[in-house]
């Protein structure tokens, strides 16, 4: 243990924390093994959870699921723009409450890391900098800037000073055990040269003088100033090695997923390939993964950035958007985590020997001097399963795998062999109706607002609108002669626009004309359109509208967006005129944002007009409101928003975010566990919205009279908006005989692994719910997958009936894998299996 205290005397010096005249004792260290905790090496798994991307009475339910899923620590970013909206006015309420969020990660005993930043990144707005930074007289973003490293060195001074207030750091006894500074800064640093370099030195140095007593983190940061530890972010960080030889291998960024785009597919990643990643990582060395995201959430509000980003930040996560859990992601990853688990005390008291067992076949062995064994068998062929030899046995190793041993001759697990249920979940009909719909029109008629800005020429949107609203108006006049040909019979002249992005709706003499948008990687495009003059003078409004401002890339406070023009007129008889040079009047937001329609008095403060009046006919930039009773149970709700265009929606005053009915362009093939994964390689959703169905809070609604309300740009039916709840509504499992599982084995106080039960299936239900009906049942050789299972050659004919007795009416059941169970083998000699597929429905009360 000499090494362990070598490193921890340098890393206390570096950090110790003195608090008026006492000297708080750091706990938390490190060496090139581990993070230190009170003395101890510890293999650390950690989730990201955003407490913004879902509400403080969904919190609890999430964290506990993580820590029920394996899970030691719960990782997330602090968002700076939310925090402090306008300079020295903070906001830590409601969704922001840091520091109750915290509380409740160290209430149901996990660690934290606080990543702070406090540029993010995240798929977030500007990257989580509030957008008043940018209008900092001199300011340049992350780099050796003065006015910049002011700035962020008080809000990183803030946060700190929070958390060491309520005692949070655990140098003080609370739960935070790592807290990151920078983030994904390499790419920036390299370009920027050296500025790029004065600032990594300069913030790491700001930060550890800080005294947390805990150490500070840059991933994706080679250069890591000491004692800053480097991370890696990625698929794949089994290659990863920190930068200095005493640091730890710490994976700040596991991808579970990834985010989804206004347009685009969604991405899977299948849960074999998650679990091989981490399994090679912790095998090359790893002490210390997060998965990002272990729940994703919701961009409530106009948080999502990019631009395009949708509302959901789901990221194929193992709790989904809601907070349910997705199985079998969620599952595999538990009995991944349970096999890492037991194989600890070797993994942080040894380093690993390599052998090599074929071609792309190899066993990595760690064996401590007081007896300890753990294995890891690899086959990193993608292709080809292998049978090897180790230790004098025989194993067989799926396609691109990892089997882990924790005494080095029992295979508790294999990354590839989904042992775990497999829930299919629904969005299904509740019994709340939305009452009759009322419409406010926005008016464009007319170009008369005595609040409206004048410029000659064609301003940037971010520097009008300072984000207050996603929408700018621009508007001028063009006089049309009387002579012009197209004013009898000939064709209508075009406009032209070129812009920045993101969207474009033309409206000419308050009429929509067309919209044209970009996408997230070329967000600036140019939009013909053919309009309808008439003689003497017409309006021309142009409403340019934000999907969220740029998260990443260099220098992205100085990006532009917004009309910038040329805007060109042509077919008239004089040729081409262009616009863009002459007055324009510029409106920030909408009248109905101006009037807060949104919220419960603004709502109640004009006059609207009863839907039964008016017919369903695509009307832009309209007004809905309605009202419904917050429906029965407990299952989350969203709103199904499929009938309308592109707009926003609030509920009760609270915005449930963007929401666009843009189809998703794809290729949504078949998809293999197997072989290098990235974004575009497994995708779901082609042909259909992006985006269909928006999470609603339940803790937002009220048992009855609930206001819902309703932005639609383009037009849509919103007599065909619905609430629906979302329920598991079948569970699969599949088990083989024979097989053990890291519940068969436990820990001995020697620190040995051992083996004490056979294979068990597992059925369970959501809360509340109950197993109803089995749908299928095989026990011998069934083939298939969930929802598509068929008996094979080989099948025990009392599975069914076996499987009924045991499960139906309970909401979890637990059935043993052995020929005695279903009173025969149906097949010596093959190794069997027991499929099954259950319906669960709510319990009766």
């Amino acid at each position: 243990m000499e090494t362990i205290s070598v490193s921890k005397l340098f890393i206390c010096l570096s950090m110790a924390l003195l608090v008026g005249n006492q000297l708080i004792q750091c706990s938390v260290t490190y060496d090139k093994k581990a993070i230190i905790i009170n003395g101890q090496r510890r293999i650390l798994i950690s989730g990201s959870i955003h407490y913004p991307r879902s509400t403080p009475e969904m919190w609890e339910d999430l964290i506990s699921k993580a820590k029920n899923g394996g899970l030691d620590v719960i990782d997330t970013y602090v968002f700076w723009n939310v925090h402090e909206p306008s300079p020295g006015n903070y906001n830590f309420e409601g969704r922001y409450d840091l520091v109750r969020f915290i509380k409740t990660v160290q209430k149901l005993g996990l660690y934290v890391h606080l990543r702070i930043g406090p540029y993010v990144c995240a798929e977030w707005n500007f990257g989580g900098f509030p957008v008043w930074l940018k209008f900092v007289p001199g300011i340049s973003f992350r780099t050796d800037n003065g006015p910049f490293k002011a700035a962020m060195h008080r809000f990183t001074e803030k946060i700190v000073q929070m958390m060491k207030s309520e005692n949070l750091f655990e140098s003080q006894g609370g739960p935070i055990i790592l807290s990151q500074i920078e983030n994904e800064f390499g790419l920036e640093k390299n370009a920027l040269g050296a500025a790029g370099d004065a600032y990594v030195k300069w913030a790491a140095k700001m930060a550890v003088g800080l005294n947390t007593g805990v150490p500070w983190v840059m991933c994706k940061e080679d250069d890591a100033p000491d004692p800053v530890i480097n991370a890696c972010n990625g698929f794949y960080c089994d290659g990863f090695t920190p930068n200095k030889p005493y640091k730890p291998t710490l994976w700040t960024e596991a991808w579970s997923g990834w985010f989804t785009e206004f347009g685009g597919t969604i991405p899977q990643r299948p849960v074999q390939d998650l679990a091989f990643a981490v399994a090679r990582f912790i095998e090359k060395g790893g002490s210390y993964f997060n998965y990002y995201m272990y729940h994703g959430g919701t961009n409530f509000g106009r948080t999502a950035g990019g631009p395009f980003i949708t509302t959901s930040y789901d990221y194929d996560a193992p709790l989904d958007e809601y907070g349910l859990i997705r199985e079998p992601k969620y599952g595999h990853l538990k009995e991944l985590h349970r096999a890492i688990k037991l194989c600890e005390r070797a993994l942080v008291s040894s380093d690993s020997t390599v052998t090599r067992l074929g071609t792309f076949q190899e066993a990595r062995v760690f064996s401590s001097a007081n007896g300890n064994c753990a294995a890891f068998l690899s086959n990193f062929d993608s292709n080809s399963a292998k049978r090897v030899m180790f230790n004098n046995m025989h194993y067989d190793l799926p396609p691109w795998s990892t089997s882990i041993l924790p005494d080095c001759r029992n295979v508790v697990f294999n990354t590839a062999k989904v042992g775990t249920q497999t829930s299919r979940m629904q969005m299904l009909p509740t019994n709340s109706e939305l009452l009759s719909w009322e419409i406010y029109d926005e008016d464009v008629s007319s170009l008369e607002d005595s609040s409206a800005m004048t410029a000659v020429g064609l301003l940037e949107q971010i520097n009008v609108t300072r984000d207050s609203s996603d929408y700018l108006w621009y508007k001028t006049r063009v006089d049309i002669s009387s002579s012009e040909s197209f004013l009898r019979g000939g064709q209508w002249p075009t406009l032209t626009v070129q812009s920045r992005g993101h969207i474009v709706h033309v409206f000419i003499n308050g009429k929509l004309s067309g919209s044209a948008y970009g996408t997230r990687e070329n967000s600036g495009f140019t939009y013909t359109v053919p309009v309808d003059l008439r003689a003497g003078a017409n309006r021309i409004a142009l409403l340019s509208i934000a999907v969220g401002l740029p998260n990443i890339g260099l220098h992205f406070e100085t990006w532009k967006t917004g009309i910038l023009g040329p805007v060109v007129l042509d077919g008239l008889g004089q040729g081409k005129r262009d616009l863009s040079w002459q007055k324009w009047s510029y409106k920030v937001g909408l009248k109905g944002e101006t009037l807060n329609l949104d919220s419960p008095n603004g709502a109640s403060s004009v006059e609207w007009i009863q839907g039964s009046l008016v017919d369903h006919r695509q009307r832009p930039l309209t007004w809905y409101k309605s009202y419904f009773n917050a429906p029965q149970g407990n299952e989350p709700l969203a709103l199904d928003m499929r009938s309308m265009g592109k707009g926003q929606v609030w509920i009760n005053g609270q915005s449930i975010g963007r929401y666009w009915m843009v189809y998703a362009k794809g290729n949504c093939g078949a998809c293999s566990y197997s072989g290098t994964y990235r974004a575009p390689k497994c995708q779901l959703g082609c042909g259909e919205p992006t985006q269909r169905w928006y999470h609603v809070p339940r803790s937002w609604l009220k048992p009855t009279h609930n206001l819902l309300v309703v932005l639609e740009e383009l037009g849509g039916d919103a007599s065909k908006i619905s609430l629906v709840k979302r329920r598991a509504t079948t569970v699969c499992a599949n088990a083989y005989e024979h097989h053990p599982t890291t519940e068969n084995w436990s820990t001995e106080s020697s620190g040995k692994s051992k083996m004490h039960h056979q294979a068990k299936l597992h059925l369970q239900c959501a809360p509340g719910q109950s197993i109803s009906e089995i749908e299928f049942a095989s026990f011998g050789t069934p083939q298939g997958t969930c929802g598509s299972f068929q008996k094979g050659t080989c099948h025990a004919p009392n599975s069914h009936a076996i499987l009924e007795k045991m499960c139906v009416g309970r909401e979890s059941c637990e059935i043993p894998i052995s020929n005695s169970n279903f009173g025969a083998d149906p097949c010596p000699k093959v190794l069997k299996q027991l499929s099954v597929e259950a319906s669960c429905s709510p319990t009766a009360t």
